[in-house]
């Protein structure tokens, strides 16, 4: 039996829990002292093995499919003006995982969220995990 290398991650929810400050960030993408709380969901689960991760989006969540993307021009300014570390963390996150998205195009729950990656998971065993929910 083979494992999950792929996980979804719905995160199309309206944020009403972090209003205001969902209102234009994603609450994904809200911070942990320096890091996103997303940043540590997809660390987990690379550190258990996934390889891609399906994020189903919603209107306004850019900026999750952003952050695990290259920022070359980002990089090369920084590497400028010396600071190479910071230039090499923010090119590891480009080659952390492979991300993925489809679009949940109304919030019709959890379960329809999930149903909208079917497409991308195929016949594959695969893994969930919510996009804003972390325990120590």
């Amino acid at each position: 039996m083979s494992r999950a290398t792929k996980i979804v991650i719905p995160v199309a929810g309206l944020g009403t829990r972090s209003l205001p400050f969902s209102k234009e960030v994603p609450k994904e993408m809200l911070p942990i002292i320096d890091t996103p709380t997303i940043h540590y969901i997809v660390k987990e689960a690379v550190e258990a093995g996934m390889d891609q991760v399906i994020f189903v989006t919603g209107r306004g969540k850019n900026a999750l499919e952003d952050y695990f993307d290259y920022s070359p021009a980002l990089e090369r300014t920084l590497r400028d003006r010396g600071k190479d570390r910071l230039a090499e963390e923010l090119h590891a996150l480009g080659k952390m995982v492979d991300v993925q998205s489809v679009r949940q195009k109304e919030p019709l729950g959890l379960g329809h969220a999930i149903l909208c990656a079917r497409h991308l998971v195929g016949d594959s065993r695969f893994a969930v995990a919510l996009g804003d929910e972390i325990y120590p």
